[in-house]
């Protein structure tokens, strides 16, 4: 048996052009179109580099990576998903499936942990908004982390793991383990793809079933990609609260929809409007990110799912929302909208900002809004004018 030693020099000698890259810890994505074009993202922004490999040398690094993780890619199976030695993430297509020769994105994941402190400092989150998250978290409100791809989601989420309370049980799982819960009792489970027999295939819903008969206090899932999303509905209408997600979506209305649409994949057949009434009682919150034109990444809303309307619509309650100020966004803000849990999170003896009630007094309750209304009534993205780095996704 070769050593993992080996592998990993021959990775690093054929990825020799982009080390640099690889070293910088500014650099969140490095994309190789080609062996001769060569992109980077870095502050949210991406730039062309002067790297450049030969054909050859590319197509020595895939394999290295392949036979690192164990998996086989050639032209009959020319799809690679794996990670590099240090944990960065890797996504290869080869030809013909790539046309243009072997792309490789390779993710680079932020060796510093990014506390809510550091958000509250970037501009991305106001002290009041993030006191409300903790008593939501602490409170095992279910969350839903949404947003679009690059917008923080994953760093978020590893953010909000500081809330949940020490002496708890959280099981997490993911497709590929990317979260770093900032707990100390945290079980990792991460699906398996078959071995070219077709043998060792665990799928995340196999590891979710597994899940609820290890006792967790809290489930985190990594991404809601699938029919996963009506295991994960089901869990938390069945005594596991607290429950943490995330999911690729641009508003708050999306994200209902998009769950509603991923547990229709599942094969349990459910009339809709009682998977509506379902997904309206487990999701009781939406935490939306966003990436805006500068490259930052802020939370632009914190949304309470209300229910169902008799419309059967999900009905939307804005709890912090970013509104556009000038040529860009100003800061979180509290809608007036009480939410529908203070009174049960209250008799826990946790308590939400005062600024809440504060806005609320003063007549600023927004009103609530429904998934079927068009145009949208959540606030478009706009450039901000804060300094905040991005999060690192």
């Amino acid at each position: 048996m070769i050593p993992s030693a080996v592998y990993e020099q021959s990775i690093l000698e054929a990825l020799a052009p982009v080390k640099t890259y690889l070293d910088d810890q500014a650099v969140t994505e490095v994309m190789i179109n080609g062996p001769e074009r060569v992109y980077i993202e870095s502050k949210g922004k991406i730039t062309l580099t002067d790297a450049k490999f030969s054909v050859r040398q590319l197509e020595r690094a895939v394999l290295a990576i392949a036979q690192f993780q164990g998996v086989h890619v050639d032209r009959h199976s020319p799809i690679l998903e794996a990670r590099l030695p240090d944990g960065s993430r890797v996504e290869a297509i080869l030809p013909p499936a790539a046309g243009d020769g072997i792309h490789v994105a390779i993710r680079r994941f932020a060796k510093e942990t990014l506390t809510v402190e550091k958000l509250i400092g970037f501009g991305s989150l106001t002290p009041d908004a993030a006191d409300a998250l903790r008593t939501f978290v602490e409170g095992k409100r279910n969350v839903i982390v949404a947003g679009g791809t690059g917008s923080g989601k994953t760093s978020l989420l590893n953010a909000l793991s500081s809330f949940i309370p020490n002496g708890e049980r959280v099981v997490v799982i993911e497709d590929a383990r990317e979260l770093q819960l900032q707990r100390e009792h945290v079980v990792q489970l991460e699906a398996q793809k078959p071995d070219p027999r077709g043998r060792g295939k665990v799928t995340t819903r196999d590891l979710f079933r597994a899940t609820l008969r290890m006792r967790p206090d809290r489930i985190v899932v990594g991404e809601i990609r699938g029919g996963e999303a009506l295991d994960l509905v089901q869990a938390m209408t069945s005594g596991h609260g607290g429950c943490l997600s995330t999911l690729h979506a641009t508003y708050p209305t999306d994200t209902m929809n998009r769950l509603e649409t991923m547990a229709l994949m599942s094969d349990v057949e459910l009339p809709v409007s009682a998977l509506r009434a379902q997904l309206a009682s487990a999701i009781d919150l939406i935490v939306q990110t966003a990436r805006v034109r500068d490259g930052s990444r802020c939370v632009t809303h914190i949304t309470e799912v209300s229910g169902v309307s008799d419309r059967d619509t999900y009905v939307l309650h804005d709890v912090f929302v970013r509104r556009p100020k000038g040529s860009g966004m100003g800061p979180l803000n509290p809608t007036g909208h009480r939410p529908q849990c203070a009174d049960d999170l209250e008799m826990m003896g946790l308590h939400l900002p005062a600024c809440i009630e504060a806005a609320r007094r003063g007549g600023a309750q927004a009103p609530a809004y429904q998934t079927s209304r068009e145009p949208r009534t959540s606030v478009p993205v706009e450039p901000s004018d804060s300094q905040n780095p991005r999060f690192s996704r």
